[in-house]
């Protein structure tokens, strides 16, 4: 378990080999305008068993939050409790009406087919009364093996001068796609890996009804309406790192990754 560069200040909450912030909602959305940002769900877990690459960006963040009812509520099992989950889903709508009024906070969404891109753009800018989400960069499948293709991505994200870049690339990607070029992103502040909340964003895939995530069961919705998309993750994938829970309950987990 690595530490990481520069402490959050909140209390760390050991999860398996990543060290997870105990902070509120409140909290993040009040301090949060510049840095790197994790939201820490079951999935990130999973790779984070395998993937060292990954795993040796976890010092990198500013914050790493609690995104999973199913961490939270095995948080208090093992005696060190979250004050709340902080899901990605529900920051990036409160992070954008909190700065709704602050010009110095400017939003482009990198990831998303192009037409649920550009319906999150709109609805986003529609609650915020203002053009917070000034750009929209789609890139295609497989872009990242490709130099000629990343930088005409990463062209797209600086000549939309924002301040804030939310990603949604997939886990593991995004960030190791971040991490390897933010130097060359000129005006970009603050760092928000995101996965799905584009869809959510764009009203394309409903999010279910709060009691359904509040008893941990969003994963099964999710399962449920994208049975061939979410069945590796949630059925294959994610069932391992319950076990690895409890071997961290009985005080016999291993970082696989730990020199």
């Amino acid at each position: 378990m690595k530490p990481r560069k520069k402490s959050s200040g909140y209390e760390q909450v050991p999860m398996l080999n990543a060290v997870v912030d105990n902070i509120t909602m409140d909290e993040l959305v009040d301090q949060l305008n510049e840095g790197t940002l994790l939201t820490l769900n079951v999935e990130m877990l999973a790779k984070l068993q395998k993937d060292k690459d990954f795993y040796d960006l976890l010092p990198e963040f500013d914050f790493i939050t609690c995104d999973s009812q199913v961490m939270y509520f095995i948080s208090k099992i093992l005696g060190k409790p979250f004050k709340e989950r902080v899901s990605g889903s529900d920051f990036f709508p409160r992070f954008y009406m909190h700065h709704k009024d602050n010009p110095d906070i400017t939003i482009c969404i990198c990831g998303g087919a192009p037409d649920v891109a550009k319906l999150a753009q709109e609805r986003i800018n529609e609650k915020a009364g203002r053009e917070i989400v000034v750009a929209t960069v789609c890139p295609p499948i497989g872009f990242d093996k490709d130099d000629a293709a990343v930088d005409a991505v990463l062209n797209e994200i600086n000549q939309s001068k924002a301040t804030v870049l939310m990603i949604a690339l997939g886990s593991g990607r995004q960030e190791k796609f971040f991490f390897k070029y933010r130097d060359r992103l000129e005006s970009i502040k603050l760092f928000l890996p995101l996965g799905g909340t584009v869809d959510y964003e764009s009203g394309t895939f409903p999010r279910p009804a709060p009691w359904v995530t509040n008893i941990g069961l969003e994963w099964a919705y999710r399962l449920f309406k994208e049975p061939k998309q979410r069945w590796n993750r949630y059925v294959v994938q994610e069932p391992p790192v319950l076990i690895n829970l409890l071997k961290q309950w009985l005080g016999i987990y291993k970082d696989p990754f730990a020199e």
